[in-house]
């Protein structure tokens, strides 16, 4: 468990720099990496409480960063 945390942080900050850098988000580097880590995070304590997953951590940080992404959408907001 305590090398999977580190390992899920490090994807959820590649997967929000290369979803900014592509053009799927339009939020900025550092709030997509913020969402990003939020919801890689989230899912992750919800693995270890409840064991609810998609299988290994590297999918499970992969296919919650992107969903948090994709429910946080900030690039909808006025300014």
């Amino acid at each position: 468990m305590f090398f999977a945390l580190p390992g899920t942080i490090f994807i959820a900050i590649v997967i929000g720099y290369f979803s900014e850098k592509s053009g799927f988000t339009r939020n900025g580097y550092l709030p997509s990496i913020i969402i990003c880590v939020g919801g890689a995070i989230l899912f992750f304590w919800v693995r270890v409480m409840f064991n609810i997953g998609f299988g290994n951590h590297g999918l499970n940080a992969i296919i919650s960063s992107v969903g948090a992404l994709v429910v946080v959408p900030t690039h909808f907001r006025r300014k």
